[in-house]
């Protein structure tokens, strides 16, 4: 993750890992039933990397990639998933990393735009105005 023009704070599985930990439980309109994600609260590594912007810049391995307002960074809000149901994120499929929204929590994360924000496949945040 990196603020534009700014210095990336590198974050890797083992560091991920050393963070606060973040699980819900959620349905997705890409999974069959309720699984049970586990990773990093996006504020949480928005907080760690000391980075300041209003957007964040999700790119995934494919080169897709969305824009994410920095106010979706909340407590109880979007994670980094690296983990579902308990196991690691396979690489061909939606990992190594997922930003997954806790869908069945909120009626308002149901809504097409926090679906389009849920990047699988991540590979860089970078923040901008």
């Amino acid at each position: 993750m990196q603020a534009e023009g700014g210095e990336p704070a590198t974050f890797d599985l083992e560091a991920l890992k050393a963070m606060p930990v973040t699980e819900f439980e959620t349905s997705t309109v890409w999974t069959d039933g309720v699984i049970r994600f586990t990773g990093v609260a996006l504020a949480d590594l928005l907080e760690d990397a000391d980075a300041e912007g209003t957007v964040i810049r999700a790119m995934a391995r494919d080169g897709y990639a969305v824009e994410i307002p920095v106010t979706d960074a909340v407590q109880g809000g979007p994670i980094v998933a690296y983990q579902m149901d308990g196991e690691p994120l396979d690489v061909e499929m939606m990992g190594p990393y997922w930003i997954i929204y806790p869908y069945d929590s909120d009626e308002a994360y149901k809504a097409k735009e926090f679906e389009d924000r849920s990047i699988w496949q991540l590979k860089s945040l970078t923040l901008t105005d």
